[in-house]
């Protein structure tokens, strides 16, 4: 369910929330004083509430929020923090000094006028524990008559409320970001296509799962005119709203130069010169070009430094499209080289991008290309569709409850049976 999707069905409750109040302000008038009325008003009110907090609540959900998004936030505030080294100290200067850097990791994280109450709210709170202590301690050692009431609520009380107030300020600057993250997500994918395709003898199915709500992947199919087909895959350097924009930035360039007539080693040549005047340095772009003929499966490639493609051929030997080029947006004098392959009838080509490969499991194991040639090896007879699918879906049981860091990409090229 997308986010506003699930914004729209909150408001609805709370609108549901609101009518029930005033559709019941009617039978009062007819029976006041009811107690029957009144029971009903209070279980109407609490199913609706029910509803509210409950709706689209699953054992899966529950399990991430307390796995595996505890587990990130914990990792989040503290990959700052050397545990190697504070080991050796006792444990009375260890545990002090490692809050104190997860302190001030937080609060560096908030803006200045922010930071401030965050510090007041912390202090607060420790200020009233001290409170509490000093009064227990008053207890032991004095007449229990000469002790005052404690006033480490009063303290606690005023440490809960700034927290709340920094909660809610934070949950809304994310709603607003994530109300655009979702509009970015949206042109995203519409920059990209989006059903399956078929031209000719080829057949084209894709799939892209980006690891936050935007990513870096990219691909395309591109028709050329004459019975060719531009089949494009390519991964930039990065992920999340940077990558996206630089994401965006390719498939305009690309669209550009195809436009203006630009076709195979000449074509990236452009682009690189482009790129590497455009991206910020130190950024880079790995790209699978190919030319294919719809007619007769000849495929003409560049591949500048991407994955290599899986050709699987009718005999199930497995073939590699290998890099010809460097990568993009490195070195504008970069020289790339064009190689010849052919799909026959009924043969497949998978084209990805290493958030398939590089996926790691919590024991940080990595998926890699040889667990994947050994998928595609024992399910070479699955339809385009079903491929991708399960493919999917092996990646993501490998990681298990650790969440995929790269977009997941993937194109299946099929050249059918005439």
């Amino acid at each position: 369910m997308t986010f506003k999707a699930e914004m729209s069905t909150v408001r609805q409750r709370l609108a549901e929330f609101e009518a029930f109040f005033q559709n019941k302000a009617r039978p009062e008038q007819t029976a006041p004083g009811s107690k029957a009325g009144l029971i009903s008003a209070l279980r109407s009110a609490a199913e609706s509430l029910r509803h509210l907090f409950t709706e689209g609540i699953t054992r899966e959900g529950l399990t991430e929020l307390f796995r595996r998004e505890t587990r990130e936030t914990l990792q989040f505030f503290t990959r700052q923090i050397d545990f190697a080294a504070l080991r050796s100290l006792p444990w009375f200067k260890r545990y002090p000094k490692a809050s104190w850097i997860i302190f001030t990791a937080m609060a560096y994280r908030l803006s200045p006028p922010r930071r401030i109450v965050f510090a007041i709210a912390a202090f607060s709170f420790a200020f009233g524990i001290l409170r509490m202590v000093a009064c227990k301690v008053q207890v032991i050692g004095g007449p229990i008559g000469r002790v005052q009431a404690p006033s480490s609520m009063g303290w606690w009380l005023l440490a809960i409320t700034l927290f709340a107030l920094l909660l809610l300020m934070e949950l809304k600057d994310k709603l607003d970001l994530k109300s655009d993250l979702e509009v970015a997500r949206q042109i995203q994918f519409g920059l990209v296509p989006a059903t399956p395709f078929r031209q000719g003898t080829i057949s084209i199915q894709c799939s892209m799962k980006p690891a936050n709500t935007v990513g870096g992947d990219y691909y395309d199919i591109i028709d050329l005119g004459g019975g060719q087909l531009g089949i494009v895959i390519g991964d930039v350097a990065g992920k999340g709203m940077p990558a996206a924009l630089l994401m965006a930035l390719l498939q305009g360039s690309l669209h550009t130069l195809i436009i203006g007539g630009l076709r195979g080693p000449e074509l990236l040549a452009k682009l690189n010169a482009y790129l590497c005047k455009s991206i910020p340095a130190g950024s880079l772009v790995t790209l699978f070009y190919g030319e294919v003929d719809t007619s007769n499966g000849k495929l003409r490639y560049i591949n500048a430094g991407h994955n290599p493609p899986f050709l699987m051929r009718r005999d199930r030997k497995m073939h590699r499209l290998m890099p010809t080029s460097l990568v993009l947006g490195v070195s504008e004098t970069a020289i790339y080289e064009a190689e010849d392959t052919e799909l026959s009838p009924g043969e497949k080509a998978l084209l990805f991008t290493d958030g398939i490969t590089e996926a790691f499991n919590l024991d940080q194991q990595e998926y890699g290309e040889s667990r994947l040639e050994s998928f595609l090896a024992m399910h070479a007879d699955l339809s385009q569709a079903d491929l991708i699918h399960r493919l999917t879906g092996d990646v993501l049981r490998f990681c298990g409850d650790a969440r995929p860091t790269d977009d997941m990409t993937l194109m299946s090229v099929v050249r059918l049976q005439e």
